[in-house]
């Protein structure tokens, strides 16, 4: 695995990645990992036994290594901060910013943090938003000449439905700032559980259909750009069509009372037309993310 370190790359890509960060109130990790230690067992009061209800935040840094755009071989590292906004309480304790916050947030990726709008435990629909990084015609030798694509904020809105131990959602995302592109349809189901009363284990596995221009936004290569691509690259016209399937592993275990531990890992493969496009130098595509936050606790 390569890393990249371009600076002024670094710098944009870093903006996109901390106003993601900043939408989500409660970022697990670059993957689909949620707070399900947050329902653990009730504390005690002092004494008298009664139950109380204990807020915190839990706030640090975090690494995410990933391909430097969708088919690179190589690998960029950039630091994010991690918000972790905890509540344990009784059932009928109040709705208030912290409970709303860990209920209605979950972040799914970069450009997948889900706001849920109505609905419940088992059927919910929301909003979704986030980010789509930039590609720079420097992230590879044989790009110069094609270009940049730049990246912008994303929009669209999501559904979930719990059957058991398993949520199957659907997700409609398209990018309203930066350079057009059409958009994209993600899949996928996942399952939550405890570990232990300290930490959750997350497993998600997807996949995502990207409509014509997306694909041709992204892995398609136009006659100018094939003119001035100084590796000479073929052009290529890409239809819309199943762009990638991905499977995620991610979790959070508190080390103690004040610390805790997130950390995540990625799969993903690009198929068929995506994965032939003369801009992709391998179909697997690896990305993880690991942090640690510290707990501030406050007052009830």
């Amino acid at each position: 695995m390569r890393l990249g370190f371009g600076f002024s790359r670094h710098c944009r890509r870093a903006y996109g990645l901390l106003t993601a960060g900043a939408v989500c109130g409660a970022l697990a990790t670059g993957f689909s990992v949620s707070d399900a230690s947050a329902q653990a067992a009730l504390v005690d009061g002092p004494r008298s036994g009664e139950t109380v209800v204990q807020k915190s935040v839990a706030v640090g840094p975090a690494v995410i290594v990933r391909p430097k755009y969708e088919g690179s071989q190589e690998h960029e590292a950039i630091p994010i901060p991690i918000i972790i906004p905890k509540l344990v309480e009784e059932e009928d304790t109040p709705d208030g910013v912290f409970k709303q916050v860990r209920q209605r947030v979950a972040f799914r990726g970069l450009d997948d943090v889900r706001i849920r709008v109505f609905g419940g435990d088992r059927f919910q629909v929301g909003a979704v938003t986030g980010w789509i990084t930039t590609r720079d015609e420097d992230d590879a030798d044989f790009l110069e000449g094609t270009g940049d694509i730049d990246g912008g904020l994303v929009a669209g809105a999501y559904a979930a439905y719990t059957m058991g131990l398993f949520t199957f959602d659907v997700a409609y995302i398209e990018k309203l700032t930066g350079a057009s592109a059409g958009p994209q349809y993600r899949f996928g189901v996942e399952t939550n559980r405890p570990i232990s009363d300290r930490g959750n284990i997350l497993v998600r596995a997807g996949t995502t259909f990207a409509s014509a221009e997306f694909m041709d936004t992204y892995f398609g290569v136009t006659p100018k750009q094939s003119r001035n691509s100084r590796a000479g690259i073929p052009v290529y016209t890409p239809d819309g069509g199943i762009k990638d399937v991905f499977i995620e592993l991610g979790g959070s275990y508190d080390i103690s009372e004040r610390w805790v531990f997130k950390g995540g890992v990625r799969y993903g493969r690009l198929l068929d037309q995506a994965a032939d496009s003369p801009l992709v130098e391998t179909p697997d595509q690896v990305s993880g993310v690991v942090g640690l936050a510290y707990r501030f606790y406050l007052s009830p």
